[in-house]
Order: structure tokens, then sequence, then C-alpha cells
């Protein structure tokens, strides 16, 4: 393991102070001691800035910002940082999260040992019981949505063998400076939610390695910040991140098939009565943001 190798440690805040404690215990266990904090505030109101500030580690920059600003763009300026410090490596790590002391030293051991571009854990729920991703892939038949392996099951070491996976969610992912220098940062277009399956989207059509290491384990307090999966923000920005996903990296062909398709989804939920029509209204609003948003993208790219 090459212990002279930084590692640029992205995450975004917002409101985040009730998890905070917990985190910054665990980033002071590290063993693996090369790294540097850039924590993006995206207009918090609570006392997270205050919270960060009383952490003492010189090697915490704390960059805020005065309004909400969303993860993508939040990863992209701790990104930019890490780089102007030399960092050989960038993690992009929630917050709402906890880890091992040698979380750090396992992630920059196998990303070398696999010999891999992008290197995720094994991530957990926090009762430290539950899997909440092991990998994963990207699922054809719903419009190349990243799907992580093992959601939900009792963690019983049926997923304790590293392999090579298409996708992983991005609360705790590690990347090669080179990966950046390739395919681009985060699509602030997103705000929230699947920035990070177009940016892995975008370094698997590239041809960039990703691999899964049980060895490495995060726990995760799923939705602790968002309210939820079910939360009308989760709901908006889930389904609006999906549908501008699709027309982006699909094309307008072949989401002839994908965009009826999510529509046929959605009201076959409403008739099996697994969403209400509240949610189906938050849904279709989300999916015509989507559109719109693609369109004012694509407008904008070529008008340069």
């Amino acid at each position: 393991m090459n212990r002279s190798a930084r590692i640029g440690v992205v995450t975004v805040t917002y409101n985040s102070e009730r998890v905070l404690d917990q985190f910054l215990h665990s980033l002071e266990l590290q063993t693996y001691g090369n790294f540097l904090v850039y924590a993006v505030d995206s207009g918090s109101t609570d006392g997270t800035i205050a919270r960060l500030k009383a952490w003492t580690d010189k090697r915490l920059q704390v960059i805020p910002n005065s309004e909400n600003i969303g993860i993508a763009e939040g990863d992209n300026q701790g990104i930019r940082a890490a780089f102007a410090d030399d960092c050989e490596y960038v993690l992009l790590l929630n917050n709402d999260v906890w880890f091992e002391p040698d979380t750090f030293a396992i992630l920059a051991e196998d990303i070398e040992s696999l010999d891999c571009d992008l290197l995720a854990p094994k991530i957990l729920f926090e009762d430290r019981i539950r899997i909440w991703s092991a990998g994963g892939t990207f699922n054809v038949l719903k419009g190349y949505f990243g799907s992580p392996a093992g959601y939900g099951e009792i963690d019983i070491a049926q997923y304790d063998r590293p392999k090579r996976v298409q996708y992983a969610p991005g609360c705790c992912l590690l990347a090669r400076r080179s990966v950046f220098n390739a395919i681009g940062a985060m699509d602030p277009k997103y705000f929230v939610y699947h920035e990070d399956s177009d940016f892995l989207f975008r370094a698997w059509k590239a041809g960039m390695t990703l691999f899964y290491t049980p060895r490495a384990r995060i726990f995760h307090k799923a939705s602790a910040l968002t309210g939820g999966i079910t939360s009308q923000f989760s709901v908006r920005y889930g389904t609006r991140g999906h549908v501008y996903f699709m027309l982006k990296n699909l094309g307008v062909v072949r989401c002839l098939y994908y965009l009826p398709a999510l529509q046929l989804r959605m009201l076959l939920k409403v008739l099996v009565r697994s969403i209400g029509w509240r949610e189906f209204t938050i849904r279709q609003r989300a999916f015509i943001e989507g559109i719109t948003v693609w369109a004012s993208n694509t407008a904008s790219n070529q008008g340069r």
C-alpha cells in the first residue's frame, strides 16, 4: 500500500448537524492518515457550520455556500479543491455514515491491488445486519437505472468476494484523479439523485473499471437527511433525475420506449396501490421537469 498517496475526502453537508458527530469521529479514528477533508456546505441553517469548525483537525477545509447548490455541484467544488491540493484520489463520502478505523487504509490498498479506476465498499444499514449495497448493475429494462446488489438482504457473507461491477451508490466511492481528467466531474443539472449513476455510466462507457470490495464497510443512516424515499423531495428529484438521465445518456430514439415504459410503471403502481394519487401527481410533475432540464441543457450545449 502506498501511504504517500493523498486522498481528498469530499462530503456535502446540508443541515447535517445531527449526523456529524459519528461521521467526524470515524474520520478521527482512521489508521490511514494521509487524507484531507472538504466539507462543502450547501446553505445549512442549523448548526452544521459551527459543528464542522469546532472539529480542530487541520485536515478539514469547510467550503460554505450561501444557498443550497445540490449534491452534484457540491461534489464538484470539493473535487476541484482536492485537485488544487494535489490529491491523487477523491473519496466521495456521505456524512450520514460511520465506518471502521481501517476503512481508508483498505480502500487505498484495494484500489491498487485490484488495479481498478474506481472502488466501492460494502454498505450496510446502520443496524450492521442488512445490506444497503454490495456493488450493483445498470438495469437495462428500467432505462439503465442504477440498481444496488443485495439491497435489504441479511448479510451472511454472500457478497464477500471482490468483483468488477457496473454501478455502486455514490455515498462512498473512491476514484483516481485520472477518472475525472478523462470523463469530467458530476453533472450539476441533477442537483441530487442519479448524479452518481450518470458519473458511473460515463465511466463504464469509457471502459473504466469499477470494483466492489467487501473488506471495507460503511454503515449508512439511509435517507436520514432527505426524509426517506417516499418523501416529496425524494420522489420529485428521483423521478426528475431518472428522466434526465435517460434522455441525456440513451438519446431520444431509445427514450421513445423508455419514457412511456416509465409512465406505465408509475400507472401500474397506482393501480396496485403501491403509491397513492398524490405521489403519482408529484411524479408526473417531476417527469416533465426532467424533460425540461434535458431540453434546456441540450439547447445550452448547442449554443456554445
